[in-house]
């Protein structure tokens, strides 16, 4: 397709996807500020509290890569659209639930909907637009996605005070409303020719299912769950691996670049994970904020976000990766620790801005370079599956995080609550979050190299092409990096026994 931007058509079509990928932001953002009151309404623990966080995470973080492949076999269009109804009517069921069992399940068909839409809008947009026209629909698309989210907090803790926890979820009725008859209006179908692979279900299952019984085992304290989680992983690895059409080619991980720049990912967003979702509930339950005070407090990290990343990703590219890797986890370390300060009667100004000021920071500094750093680190034509990695990754470490740090820190089922006992395991948490970040910090230092290369790559990956080094868009990866399409460079043919490129491209 050849849709010019300046054209009716174009704007239909980035409106659209900007509508379906809102929905997604929101759910991301706005939940947390909402879980007191949905525990105080559903009679929950802590227990349910997490796993209404973590259920739509487990299915989202398993499917994702699946869906940008469903994309590209039946339809870019069709499975966007389905997305969108599929996230509409499990938001319904969320705004229905009569208890937390319930919400639970249908968060779980939300992230469904979520793996099927959230690959599928980049998607449309790299497949819609002249290529003259590529760079700036994704940066609108980007651009007003962080708004977005950015809003969301806000949005979120003035429904919870006003209507009520539940328009939460209903918001996004509105928005499919909206959304399904432009798209199948306006938006152009579109799908891989070359795309003929069998789908990796079974390893989808595999991964999903690890994920959710490691899960479970860390809020439940069921090590049995915990060792067949271990087990559905060892299996999903052999799979993959055996397999001629995986979800997760491993060949991508044959990149020291590409795993040690993960291994980071896995440390940052399990950090980010445990912050947002505990720090809702701290200024709520201990420091007394209402869900819209609380929402409106947590703007300044993601506010930062929308208007610095762009920058720091052209600083990264200037002077390497290395540093801002290193030094960007070491300030949100320092924000989480300051953020311990956040108690019965601090006030927001000196105690709790600062906190999220630092937090904010360290977040511009690291998430751009490190998205652009993922994609710089394979050969263009794997770029989607990469970003597609490496945004799983980042949701799988943020809910083993909300799973992990409840019970490490001491949390019981009524923690939430007693605002004595939150604030005395919010203060042990928050260490340990800047821990994990301390990690990261070090095996950026010591592994990731000034200049992203794909020198590592098999013979034949790249073609002997050099990767393009990717744009830094604004982008608002609060709760995963954000994902980045394939980049129109048309990838070599893959190697005798490799999979088709197409397989999992977001």
């Amino acid at each position: 397709m050849d849709i010019r931007l300046s054209s009716a058509k174009g704007r239909w079509v980035v409106l659209t996807t900007v509508l379906g990928s809102s929905m997604a932001l929101l759910d991301s953002t706005v939940v947390n500020v909402a879980l007191p009151h949905i525990g105080d309404d559903l009679h929950a623990k802590l227990g349910a509290l997490q796993w209404i966080v973590n259920a739509y995470t487990v299915t989202l973080a398993g499917l994702i890569l699946l869906g940008g492949s469903l994309g590209d076999r039946y339809g870019r269009r069709a499975v966007f659209v389905t997305g969108v109804v599929w996230f509409a009517l499990g938001s319904l069921m969320c705004g229905l639930a009569p208890n937390a069992g319930v919400l639970i399940a249908a968060r779980a068909l939300q992230g469904i909907g979520g793996a099927l839409l959230t690959p599928g809008s980049l998607a449309i947009i790299q497949a819609s637009f002249h290529p003259d026209d590529r760079s700036r629909a994704v940066g609108i698309w980007s651009g007003l996605g962080g708004v977005g989210a950015a809003v969301g907090p806000f949005v979120g803790g003035w429904l919870v005070d006003g209507p009520g926890w539940r328009w939460v979820f209903l918001i996004n009725l509105p928005l499919a409303a909206v959304c399904v008859p432009v798209a199948l209006r306006h938006v152009p179908e579109s799908r891989d020719s070359a795309h003929h692979g069998r789908f990796d279900g079974l390893g989808a299952a595999l991964g999903a299912a690890a994920l959710a019984l490691v899960t479970y085992a860390l809020i439940a304290k069921d090590w049995w769950a915990g060792a067949a989680g271990l087990v559905a992983g060892a299996v999903f690895v052999l799979v993959e691996k055996r397999r001629r059409d995986p979800m997760l080619p491993l060949s991508i991980f044959s990149s020291r670049q590409f795993t040690t720049v993960n291994l980071v990912t896995l440390c940052v967003y399990a950090a980010f994970g445990g912050f947002f979702f505990l720090s809702a509930l701290q200024l709520q339950v201990v420091a007394g904020y209402s869900a819209l005070a609380a929402g409106t407090a947590l703007l300044p990290t993601t506010v930062l976000m929308l208007l610095f990343s762009a920058r720091s990703g052209q600083l990264a590219e200037r002077i390497g990766p290395r540093i801002p890797l290193t030094v960007g986890p070491l300030l949100c370390a320092c924000g989480m620790l300051l953020m311990t300060r956040a108690g019965p009667h601090s006030s927001y100004l000196p105690d709790v801005l600062p906190a999220l000021l630092v937090q904010g920071a360290g977040m511009v500094t690291l998430v751009a370079p490190l998205t652009s750093t993922v994609l710089s680190s394979v050969d263009t034509g794997r770029a989607g599956l990469a970003s597609g990695v490496n945004n799983a990754a980042a949701r799988a470490a943020g809910l083993i995080a909300v799973a992990a740090l409840p019970l490490l820190a001491g949390m019981g089922p009524e923690a939430y609550r007693s605002a004595s006992a939150f604030d005395h395991a919010f203060g042990r948490a928050m260490p340990m979050c800047a821990g994990i970040l301390l990690v990261g910090s070090v095996i950026a230092f010591l592994t990731v190299r000034t200049a992203g290369t794909v020198a590592e790559e098999p013979a034949g990956a790249a073609g002997g092409e050099p990767p393009a080094h990717p744009e830094c868009k604004i982008n608002c990866g609060v709760s995963a990096p954000p994902l980045e399409p394939d980049r129109g460079v048309s990838a070599p043919p893959p190697a005798r026994g490799d999979p088709p490129p197409a397989q999992g491209r977001l």
